[in-house]
């Protein structure tokens, strides 16, 4: 039997609270446990538990409780011990963090920069031991302290620095960005106050502040050395030299460097998120003797920058000091890049020319929220480095590419002029001269055509003049991207069709993905064993390797494990439940999970009236046979979202009256989940049996919560919507639910006209639900609480939540029935993860490597920390050679990234200066474009 992935001792001293079986025991002894003994003894590829790895990381744990802490055994708290653990295993990451810039710094190879106002990080520890290949020694180590891992690492705060998919993506792309070898950088801001701490009062949403930093962060290292001025409002002055921005009031960016380790691979990249900092002399060069203590007290409004995260997903608000996040990041970050571009290996000559900038440079921007790093890098261009505009120009556009993340008009970024005159009054005028060259040349292909130029303008002169930012980062870049095949053809022939008219090229589809690292062998260690007992351990890195399960899905012992591995995960999450909610579910029961943010297009509202609808049958004959289920549904909405709050006032009115009446019983419980976040969702997706994604076809860009539950062995329900399509295609459609409207039949009724009363009249069941919203049956004290949302589903649903509620509720019947046989539900399970390999984001981010970015992914490992300086200076050398003699091949055997690679692989196989690392890189990556190669 093959060694697995996380160790009996992993598995078995977390998990086995709720089961006496183990996935990786053998399959005639399922019943057998191992004895504590037989635990400690046992290893896997996550890292050897050894004496000396243990002894080594006991001596770090104690020595920064006492020194680091300060505290002894007599008085530590379980903080102190979290915080002593993760300084311990931090000390692994210091010296291939130091290696790896050192590496980069000899090869100076061409640098990605991903730009996100957000980065969902989630809980470090756990992902940080697991990328290392420490987590068994810790496990082992902290057994032998006589502490509990997990009481430890339920002490880490989340790093709640974004909304939702946006700022998860972001973080999961970091993860995959390093694991392949790329020289990568994140860039946001710091904020104080992340994602509130979303409480429910009463069954309504309350905010509370999530002041995530106030233990410290044990992750971050402060870099004041690299502390830099960004410049707003003042005004722009003519001069022979050019445009100069003068009086402006200055902001300084401290940047805070986080180590994101790749897995197993000694890389290890930064992470920089820049925090505002008033400046020493700010409000005080005016100050007289009455002013000076308000001048200092005045030094909060230039930090209030960083402050706090928007908490709005999927909607633009516009405000200063939104607009002032924006620039801020920016404005630092390219400082940042371009004083690392100029800088070169001590006794060459610094770069003085930016002919090569698009080659050593490229920029991402994650969505529009970092657009202004288009007119920025053309002042930086134009002003400060004198060149010329269409010098700077070229360079600027071949640098940036553009995510779009998002159809929803009311999500579209749009600037009014007045705010950036205000504030940004250089950039205005930037922007405006990127608009008259954009005009002129749509003007010159068609003339006289009024109409193409209002629409293709940056400027929307619409009442309240506006920078339409999307259509700005379209322009300045060289590539612009949607995120599943579904939402780049709605941008190519819908919301941008004149622009991907004008440039079809420019247009590409980058469907999104997970990592595997921290949703499989995070968050649901036993699956990942009983994978990695069948298929061995290489799917870590390459999840297409999990379609071999296919030959297990008619497997019975292999069928009883994945059963067995999702039963102990529901009992888990049952008792989490109890534990932290007092809340008690059946874990026999099918668990229903809908969460991710509340949304009206994301239709939580249709899987409460299904709720409701399954509540009334169970009312009308208690004795009818019933498959039991859990509905959990779980989301924040934003604070000024009122239409969001009151579904969630809904449905926690509706778990009242359910969850209280006798006749139910334990045949339908509702559970509202209170403040869903990122180690939330690392407990309740591995539990889930069915997974929710039911928004309205062609409203949801991608998507990356489906993806994480259909890896994690639920089965989904849902639309034709976003990364589903996707889904369907690699699972089969059979082996999903899929109902509803598509794309085109959304279309089709657009034109005509949705009528929800005529849905009302002609659906019995739908109008006793709707009757006993709107009478009051759900809210008896306040009869007209839902009026609102009511109003809302009869006269001005964008939605059509009415039009889908029948093929729902019978597709929601389909799944009960299914739920009543095991095994084939099941066997339906496995054909789902065996076909998830497609959505790691390893495989999104190899394609933005190789077709937007201009690098290639690799396998080369950096040398590690105990081996000389020389063996980096090889290495990086075998890096040079093979990234210069790519390149030459793309212009001698083809076109694209992956012609070079076919021409140049072979002949590095043997290369002794390469190694059997980057040999095995080309093998794989060969294999990735074997399609390519074919054709």
């Amino acid at each position: 039997m093959k060694t697995g992935i996380l160790s009996p001792l992993r598995f078995t001293s977390r998990h086995n609270k709720f089961s006496n079986s183990g996935p990786n025991l053998p399959r005639t002894s399922m019943a057998t446990p191992l004895t504590d003994q037989e635990k400690r003894k046992q290893i896997s590829i996550r890292g050897i538990a050894g004496v000396e790895n243990v002894a080594e990381l006991k001596k770090g744990f104690n020595r920064h409780l006492h020194f680091t802490l300060v505290k002894d055994r007599n008085i530590a708290t379980p903080r102190d011990y979290y915080f002593a653990l993760a300084h311990t295993v931090r000390d692994h990451l210091v010296g291939r963090w130091i290696r790896t810039q050192q590496f980069y710094y000899e090869a100076d190879p061409k640098r990605v920069y991903y730009l996100s106002l957000e980065f969902y990080m989630g809980r470090t520890l756990q992902n940080t031991m697991i990328n290392l290949g420490l987590q068994n020694a810790c496990d082992e180590s902290i057994y032998q302290l006589g502490l509990d891992m997990e009481e430890l690492e339920e002490m880490e705060e989340d790093a709640g620095l974004g909304n939702g998919g946006l700022g998860r993506l972001a973080a999961c792309f970091l993860d995959s960005m390093a694991t392949l070898g790329l020289a990568a950088y994140g860039y946001g801001i710091r904020y104080e106050y992340g994602i509130f701490n979303q409480k429910i009062r009463d069954g309504w949403q309350v905010e509370e502040a999530d002041d995530w930093l106030r233990h410290g962060n044990p992750w971050e290292k402060a870099r004041p050395e690299y502390m830099l001025p960004v410049h707003f409002y003042g005004r722009v002055e003519e001069t022979r030299d050019g445009s100069k921005w003068v009086d402006t009031q200055v902001v300084l960016a401290m940047p805070y460097d986080t180590p994101i380790p790749g897995y197993m691979n000694n890389t290890v990249n930064t992470m920089r998120l820049w925090s505002a900092r008033a400046p020493n002399d700010f409000n005080l060069r005016d100050f007289n003797v009455g002013d000076y203590i308000q001048a200092v007290l005045d030094r909060n409004l230039a930090e209030n920058i960083s402050r706090v995260l928007y908490p709005n997903d999927n909607f633009f608000e516009g405000k200063e000091l939104r607009l002032k996040q924006e620039y801020f990041v920016v404005a630092a970050t390219l400082q940042d890049i371009i004083r690392r571009f100029k800088t070169t290996k001590k006794g060459s000559p610094g770069r003085t020319s930016f002919e090569t900038f698009p080659d050593k440079v490229a920029i991402q921007l994650n969505d529009t929220h970092p657009a202004m790093a288009i007119p920025e890098l053309m002042r930086i261009f134009v002003d400060i480095e004198k060149l010329d505009w269409e010098t700077a120009w070229d360079l600027t556009r071949r640098t940036f590419a553009y995510t779009n993340h998002t159809v929803l008009p009311e999500a579209l970024e749009r600037w009014p002029v007045e705010l950036l005159e205000n504030l940004l009054p250089r950039h205005l005028q930037i922007i405006y001269q990127i608009n008259q060259v954009h005009l002129d040349r749509i003007a010159a292909l068609f003339p006289k055509d009024m109409d193409k130029l209002r629409k293709m303008s940056l400027i929307e002169e619409d009442g309240c003049k506006r920078v339409n930012m999307a259509h700005l980062c379209i322009v300045g870049s060289h590539a612009v991207n949607g995120v599943a095949e579904i939402h780049s053809n709605i941008i190519k022939t819908e919301v941008f069709r004149d622009f991907s008219d004008l440039e079809p090229q420019k247009f590409q589809n980058k469907t999104n993905g997970i990592t595997p690292r921290r949703w499989l062998l995070l968050c649901n260690p036993g699956l990942a064993e009983l994978i990695a007992e069948v298929i061995g351990e290489e799917y870590v890195k390459d999840l297409g390797q999990l379609q071999k399960l296919n030959d297990f899905a008619e497997d019975a012992a292999f069928i009883r494990d994945v059963s067995k591995v999702k039963q102990d995960n529901k009992v888990k999450f049952a008792q989490y439940l109890e534990k932290e909610y007092r809340v008690k579910i059946n874990p026999s029961s099918m668990f229903d999970v809908h969460v991710k943010r509340i949304h009206e297009y994301k239709r939580q509202v249709l899987n409460c009236l299904h709720i409701i609808t399954m509540y009334n049958r169970i009312r009308k004959n208690p004795s009818a046979p019933f498959v039991p289920r859990t509905v959990i549904i779980g989301g924040k909405a934003a604070p000024g979202y009122h239409m969001a709050k009151m579904i969630i006032k809904l449905i926690t009115s509706v778990a009242d009256v359910v969850n209280n009446d006798p006749v139910v019983g334990n045949k339908l419980k509702v559970i509202f989940l209170e403040n869903y976040r990122v180690s939330l969702a690392e407990k309740v997706i591995p539990a889930t049996d069915l997974s929710e994604q039911i928004s309205t076809a062609g409203t949801e860009a991608s998507g990356t919560g489906n993806m994480k539950f259909m890896l994690n062995g639920a089965l989904t329900i849902g639309t034709m919507d976003g990364a589903n399509v996707e889904m369907a295609e690699e699972a089969g459609e059979e082996n999903l639910f899929i109902f509803g409207m598509r794309v085109e039949d959304v279309a089709e009724m657009d034109k005509k006209g949705y009528d929800a009363m005529s849905y009302y009249k002609k659906i019995p069941e739908l109008k006793q639900v709707m009757d006993q919203i709107t009478s009051g049956f759900f809210s008896p004290k306040n009869p007209e609480l839902f009026k609102d949302l009511t109003n809302m589903l009869f006269k001005h649903d964008r939605f059509k939540v009415f039009a889908d509620f029948e093929d729902y509720v019978k597709c929601q019947e389909k799944v009960s029935k299914l739920y009543q046989n095991p095994k084939e539900w099941t066997k339906m399970v496995i054909k789902n993860i065996a076909a998830t390999g497609k959505f790691s984001s390893d495989r999104t981010i190899t394609e933005y490597a190789t077709e937007v970015w201009g690098v290639e992914p690799t396998d080369l490992k950096i040398p590690p920390p105990n081996e000389p300086r020389e063996a980096i200076e090889e290495t990086a050398r075998a890096l040079k050679k093979i990234s210069l003699e790519t390149r030459q091949n793309e212009h001698s055997c083809g076109s694209g990234a992956s012609e070079g690679l076919k021409c140049d692989i072979w002949s590095h196989l043997s290369d002794p200066m390469v190694g059997y690392n980057f040999s095995y890189s080309c093998v794989r990556s060969l294999k990735d474009y074997s399609f390519d190669c074919r054709t």
